[in-house]
């Protein structure tokens, strides 16, 4: 009799083994701030419900519990924590020491399930596919001579922000060999090291630093000064090379009819973070700089000292794109500032997610915000600008 195969049943045992799984995203692997973050629901149903009356009461209370967390790759045991936050959990304590140990990336995924009083966890290799002989075939010079190269997403054009994010892999293959032995070191103890980079469309000079951040490389130093400079956006390609000691890079522009120089109307743009989604303790976080440079500078004294001495100021903003008018907070944290007040509000209202592009500036007494969906075509930028303004309410 022939036997008869049931892959659902088999594919369905696989789900109940590991009911959780995520596929790692850049802060999960991040050595520098270790933590996973876990989705709220899938936690409280399958790991919350588990632990005992008086560990879900620590966890309510204080808002973390211990938890042993076994790795079943290789059954190390760890000692961790698990942390609520609101509308998702954080698993810390070891993570960065995992992170290394298990050489984890961005696209990896892991797999979690509570058994026998203990977090199992699991980031299984991905299997090697044994290919048959390619042949060689010479490459063209081009690629020989800027073996490194990368689209420019949000956070590398981030002018509040400025850093490079450069591909462990790419960097450790084609810059790390040429570089001294106590260089090496240097790294790998987290420490930066200076460089010399030179722009090969300008033959411009900048000392640099390079810092190593788990899976992947920092270029920092002059960076901001650089976007500003080369006028860089999302979506222009970087090359990278190393030659006579130097890291050479180079942003080649289209070839297309000299335009105009663009003045920029928004001068604060910041990619949304988790933190500034979460509707839990709704808040949005603004670096100090930046707000000083482009929004204190435009109140008076008196405004700017109530500020400082009251640590916080109600301004009204109204949104560029809806025209909603909202009475809120911005508040001094030392070296940022968070807007409060209506936020949360904002961010149910908007849909915000993580990742997108929120533009703030200050214009004749009014703080202005906008949040573009790109889901339009044929718009100007223009439109609608005198309809988005908010004003500030001296107490």
């Amino acid at each position: 009799m022939r036997r008869t195969a049931y892959p659902s049943v088999a594919l369905r045992g696989q789900e109940l083994l590991w009911p959780i799984k995520k596929v790692l995203t850049l802060s999960d692997v991040d050595i520098t701030h270790p933590f996973l973050t876990l989705p709220r629901q899938p936690v409280e149903e399958h790991i919350i419900v588990h632990l005992s009356p008086q560990d879900q009461d620590h966890l309510r209370i204080v808002n973390h519990v211990s938890v042993c967390a076994q790795d079943d790759d290789t059954g190390d045991i760890y000692m961790m924590k698990l942390k609520w936050r609101g509308s998702y959990y954080n698993l810390i304590g070891k993570w960065g020491k995992i992170v290394r140990g298990k050489e984890l990336d961005v696209g990896r995924e892991i797999k979690i399930r509570w058994a026998n009083g203990c977090l199992h966890f699991s980031a299984p290799q991905q299997q090697s596919v044994v290919l048959p002989p390619v042949q060689i075939v010479a490459a063209p010079q081009e690629q020989l001579q800027w073996p490194i190269t990368k689209v420019l997403t949000l956070s590398d054009v981030d002018t509040n922000h400025p850093f490079l994010l450069l591909p462990r892999h790419a960097v450790e293959d084609h810059i790390l060999v040429h570089l001294a032995q106590e260089e090496q070191e240097c790294l790998r103890n987290e420490e930066q090291i200076h460089l010399n980079a030179i722009d090969c469309d300008t033959g411009d000079l900048y000392v640099m630093k390079l810092k190593w951040r788990g899976n992947y490389y920092y270029l920092i130093g002059k960076w901001g000064k650089i976007i500003r400079r080369k006028g860089l956006g999302v979506g222009k390609e970087i090359k990278l090379r190393w030659a006579n000691k130097c890291l050479y890079f180079s942003v080649p522009q289209e070839l297309n009819a000299a335009a105009p120089p663009v003045i920029d109307d928004w001068p604060i743009r910041k990619a949304l973070t988790l933190s500034d989604v979460d509707t839990n303790h709704p808040f949005l976080t603004l670096p100090g700089k930046a707000v000083k440079d482009h929004i204190l500078l435009h109140w008076t004294q008196q405004a700017r000292e109530q500020l400082r001495n009251e640590r916080q100021l109600n301004v009204d903003a109204q949104d560029f794109d809806t025209g909603d008018v909202y009475a809120m907070k911005l508040k001094w944290r030392g070296s940022y500032y968070n807007l409060i007040g209506k936020w949360g509000k904002i961010v149910r209202g908007k849909r915000l997610t993580v990742g997108q592009e929120i533009r703030v500036r200050w214009d004749n007494g009014f703080l202005l915000f906008s949040v573009p969906q790109y889901s339009f075509s044929g718009s100007s930028s223009g439109a609608n600008e005198e309809g988005f303004q908010a004003k500030m309410e001296i107490i």
